[in-house]
């Protein structure tokens, strides 16, 4: 092996001198929910400021969450002891985050309040439609989108890339594990998110 190949100069140069390795901690997600579901939560933390911050609370208080895998499926055609291997179906997983939760239980309440209007606890009925169109609807699009750690960074904002996970709705809401022994710490939950599908915007 080449004694060059070899440096830590050589590495920098061809990985390092572009552009800067992407860290995970380095991200923001930005929610939307359903018209009702604000108005449903308005009451909570000041009666009508959490209507207008609720779309912003995700910013700051979703911990993790995670760019979105790429799946194509196999179709297997057999042929005299072989295997042809056709491109198939496309798929897409959900997407899970992970929201640390406040005193007012501000985003949980809503996520909450959101499976309820697609069905209720005690009856069988959705109050939420399902016009894409429509500012109450069962669907919502969610972004998250990785940021770059340089503020000399020319991409706009310092955003690198941000996916956008369409047509979404909240299919579970985990638990939230109560103990007395568990110091020094504070409360988590998850989400998973069904979608349809997702895009994303290089910048």
């Amino acid at each position: 092996m080449s004694t060059l190949n070899q440096r830590i100069s050589n590495f920098k140069s061809k990985v390092l001198d572009k552009a800067a390795l992407a860290r995970p901690n380095l991200f923001r997600v930005d929610l939307d929910f359903p018209a009702s579901v604000k108005a449903a939560t308005s009451h909570i933390s000041g009666g009508g400021k959490y209507t207008a911050d609720s779309d912003k609370l995700g910013k700051f208080q979703v911990r993790a969450a995670q760019l979105p895998a790429t799946t194509i499926g196999v179709v297997e055609v057999p042929f005299r002891g072989r295997m042809l291997k056709i491109a198939g179906d496309r798929t897409f997983e959900p997407w899970t985050i992970t929201v640390m939760n406040d005193e007012d239980h501000r985003l949980r309440s809503a996520f909450e309040i959101w499976v309820s209007m697609i069905q209720s606890q005690d009856t069988n009925f959705q109050e939420l439609g399902i016009d894409a169109n429509s500012g109450d609807t069962v669907y919502k699009d969610m972004k998250v989108t990785q940021l770059s750690r340089g503020t000399y960074d020319s991409k706009a904002n310092g955003n690198l890339l941000q996916y956008k996970f369409k047509h979404c709705y909240p299919s579970s809401v985990s638990a939230i594990d109560l103990d007395w022994g568990s110091n020094d710490a504070i409360q988590e939950f998850t989400v998973e998110f069904q979608l349809s599908h997702w895009v994303s915007d290089y910048k």
